[in-house]
């Protein structure tokens, strides 16, 4: 039976992407038996809502599932190398360099308090 999807669910195509960069189950041991991309899709809905992790829907993996295996991914830097691919994919399809050869670098100053205080109205006369 299958679900209902989400608009967070990956389509075919982004499957057909991303599929390829997931590390593939371990040797030996107990065979994997979750759905990889029924957890991408767990991963997107927690990502896209906002919800909490225990409040994924009931038709998703299990949240602890989905939670492990994100964490695990996180501390294999796999997100890092997905997005890097992805990103030089995308740069080649615009017909540009796979590879940035400029960055830009944005700052914004805020104001903060100022410093007013017993201290600096000594100093202040001091001076």
């Amino acid at each position: 039976m299958e679900r209902e999807s989400y608009s967070s669910d990956l389509t075919d195509l982004e499957w057909e992407l991303i599929e390829p960069l997931i590390p593939p189950a371990k040797t030996g041991g107990h065979p994997r038996t979750v759905d990889i991309r029924e957890i991408l899709n767990g991963l997107f809905y927690v990502m896209r809502t906002g919800c909490a992790w225990s409040m994924i829907p009931h038709d998703l993996p299990p949240y602890s599932t989905v939670y492990s295996y994100f964490r695990k991914w996180q501390k294999r830097q796999v997100w890092a190398k997905i997005n890097l691919v992805l990103r030089r994919s995308l740069r080649e399809l615009d017909g540009k360099d796979p590879l940035p050869t400029g960055a830009i670098a944005d700052s914004q100053s805020v104001k903060t308090t100022e410093k007013r205080g017993p201290c600096m109205d000594m100093m202040v006369e001091k001076r």
